[in-house]
């Protein structure tokens, strides 16, 4: 048999059906805990902690087109950077609008009612554009890097 022959048949053994099957490849490796960064995070044991996670919501008041709209969202998104900067906020963005859902916080506190302190320092809170809805939430302590993580990968800012 041909060198060519002779590798074609030892091709065929190998992806044919019932063939000599590859290795399965290692399990992953087991993850090492970081005391420090779970501390620093605010983690419990299973590497979650508590939120408050805030629904904004199509409010009574709203703010027609101009400088005076365009002023209060300037001041949403700088009291967004603000909380973020704080620690206070997790995680932020908006929503499709689909039922008036406009936009969410998850705010890095267990304490609904320093969640609603914080929500009412936002000026579409203040001005009644939007109206807050408060969730208790337990997710991943890893929230609180978002932030940082976000910092690095955007280009420009609102």
């Amino acid at each position: 048999m041909s060198t060519h022959g002779k590798l074609f048949a030892m091709a065929f053994v190998f992806c044919a059906p019932g063939g000599v099957a590859a290795a399965d490849p290692p399990p992953p490796a087991a993850p090492v805990h970081d005391a420090a960064l779970a501390r620093a995070l605010g983690a419990d044991e299973l590497g979650m902690r508590h939120y408050v996670l805030v629904v904004l919501k199509t409010g009574p008041h709203k703010m027609p087109a101009g400088p005076e709209r365009d002023a209060m969202f300037k001041g949403h998104f700088a009291n967004i950077g603000r909380l973020a900067a704080e620690g206070k906020l997790a995680v932020a963005g908006p929503l499709d609008g689909v039922d008036g859902w406009r936009g969410l916080f998850i705010l890095a506190t267990a304490d609904l009612a320093e969640a609603k302190r914080l929500v009412e320092t936002d000026p579409v809170v203040a001005r009644g554009e939007m109206v807050a809805e408060y969730h208790a939430l337990y997710s991943s302590a890893a929230l609180m890097q978002v932030n940082e993580t976000h910092a690095r990968i955007a280009r420009k800012s609102p």
